[in-house]
């Protein structure tokens, strides 16, 4: 599995980026696999420079190319996303779930959970283990379970804007 950005960019760090660095990551929204040189013919670039510009826009974490699977049918039967309620610093237990290799998303949020964390396992049993284990950090006070049953709509191409 390809490693997630696990420590984006804040507001303080915002890349800005030009037309043409919006275009070519329009391009790659839209095929991942585009070569270089097709990317330079839309954008007017030529392909070294579309490869630099590729380059430091993965450097600077403003964009990631990964292969996007469908988890059922590489035998991970149990998708879910767990709503995490904590006290204390919501950073730190941030990064403790970053660091547990089931867990691929991790945000801070707004509302009724400190945390979101969705988790990707086989079975039920693994999904016990890891709740366990989430459950069991200290800063932790509550957490709710919300079984995939069905995924309806998954996109990554929202733009530059």
């Amino acid at each position: 599995m390809a490693h997630a950005l696990t420590t984006p960019l804040t507001s303080a760090q915002r890349v800005v980026l030009d037309s043409v660095s919006k275009q070519i990551i329009e391009q790659l929204q839209q095929d991942g696999r585009r070569s270089y040189a097709a990317i330079g013919k839309a954008v007017g670039l030529s392909e070294a420079a579309v490869r630099q510009r590729v380059q430091r826009l993965i450097e600077v974490g403003a964009m990631q190319i990964v292969a996007v699977t469908d988890p059922m049918t590489l035998g991970f039967l149990r998708q879910t996303m767990i709503g995490i309620r904590c006290n204390g610093e919501l950073e730190r237990v941030a990064e403790h779930l970053a660091g547990m290799d089931e867990i691929d998303y991790v945000v801070i949020t707004a509302g009724s959970f400190d945390l979101l964390i969705e988790v990707v396992c086989e079975n039920d049993e693994q999904l016990l283990e890891i709740l366990s284990r989430v459950r069991a950090i200290p800063s932790v006070t509550t957490t709710e379970t919300f079984v995939y049953l069905k995924l309806c709509k998954q996109t990554y191409g929202w733009g530059t804007r």
